[in-house]
């Protein structure tokens, strides 16, 4: 490849092709067209045909979604994570006050809101364990500063202190560091259908390959994209993979490296750079997880660590109305997309 820039055709928003893509979501939009049901052993819900058969409708936000509706960035925006083991009774926003009380919860929002960290609900794919002590993993997404930490509370209210510190440093060095990718599969039902319907059987693979590594998790934003992924520390989010791409996601990233198929972006940038990020890293081939910074503007500029630079135009594209979620009003969609990519410093190879 040469310096010069890179044009990224309309409407096609998936650049190049297979970025955001999966066999999951091309499965998906067959069903959304022609009604079919996956079932069985080749199915994304049931990848060993272990379980009962499950289907997902046609008419779901998840198979309305892959019909047209590109993955780049749409990962929700937290640079980072507080994540708190509660095994069942979440409501349909786990700060909603079902699961915590209203008073603590209405706290720990205010404060993860003032923090710019996201709140989420775990627990262990196909377990209801409860247990003296809850598990908390803490993470900080930013590229060249991730870093996660796992430690033992007895009480929610415990976390009150720690949440705004998340991502105001370095480790808190509060608990035990983690090495390996932590993996969160949503698993919401009560926020979503397709969440429960086509993650958990996700999670299920993943926890027999990877362990404890892997839990079930509370909507990560954007359940039309299930099944939904999160990987922690660095925050890369991704949907419509079934279990064994999902797999590969999980081995790419203990590998130090980014898998692209089904990449939604870094939850580190917001909208415009997480497709950024995600189309230079298509056009370079560069895949270790922290090659790239993002200037983040109206005109994002994604900064390669070895000086290179690229200024990534961006349109909206304007998509038919679908529901959010299962059940909810048709609304229109309004994707960020990239249009061109020139060099600012360097070009597309090493050189």
């Amino acid at each position: 490849m040469g310096a010069g820039p890179r044009l990224l055709g309309l409407p096609d928003a998936r650049f190049p092709t297979g970025v955001g893509e999966s066999r999951t979501a091309a499965d998906t939009r067959k069903t959304a067209l022609t009604g079919e049901t996956r079932e069985g052993a080749d199915s994304v819900n049931d990848p060993s045909g272990d379980n009962e058969p499950v289907t997902i409708a046609a008419t779901t936000c998840s198979a309305l979604s892959a019909l047209d509706e590109p993955l780049p960035g749409t990962a929700a925006t937290a640079p980072g994570y507080v994540c708190l083991e509660f095994p069942s009774g979440w409501g349909r926003d786990v700060l909603d006050g079902t699961a915590l009380g209203p008073e603590l919860a209405a706290e720990l929002s205010a404060r993860a809101d003032a923090a710019g960290v996201r709140f989420m609900f775990i627990r262990r794919p196909g377990r209801d364990v409860v247990r003296a002590t809850r598990t908390v993993l803490l993470a900080r997404t930013e590229p060249g500063a991730t870093w996660c930490e796992r430690l033992e509370i007895t009480h929610p209210a415990e976390l009150l202190d720690i949440v705004p510190q998340v991502v105001a440093g370095p480790a808190l060095g509060l608990g035990t560091p983690v090495g390996e990718p932590v993996v969160l599969v949503c698993a919401h039902g009560k926020r979503d259908q397709c969440c429960a319907v086509l993650g958990r059987p996700v999670a299920a693979a993943l926890a027999a390959e990877f362990g404890d590594a892997v839990w079930e998790c509370s909507h990560t934003g954007g359940h039309r994209f299930a099944p939904s992924m999160i990987l922690l520390p660095t925050g890369y989010t991704y949907g419509r993979l079934d279990a064994a791409q999902s797999a590969d996601a999980v081995r790419a990233a203990t590998a130090g490296r980014v898998y692209l198929p089904g990449l939604r972006g870094r939850s580190t940038w917001d909208a415009s750079g997480q497709v950024a990020e995600i189309v230079v890293r298509a056009l370079t081939g560069a895949d270790e997880l922290d090659d790239f910074t993002v200037d983040e503007a109206a005109v994002p500029v994604v900064r390669h660590r070895d000086g290179r630079a690229w200024r990534v135009e961006m349109d909206k594209r304007d998509l038919p109305p679908r529901p959010a979620s299962c059940g909810a009003a048709p609304k229109p969609v309004y994707p960020v997309v990239a249009t061109r990519v020139t060099p600012i410093v360097g070009g597309f190879d090493r050189s």
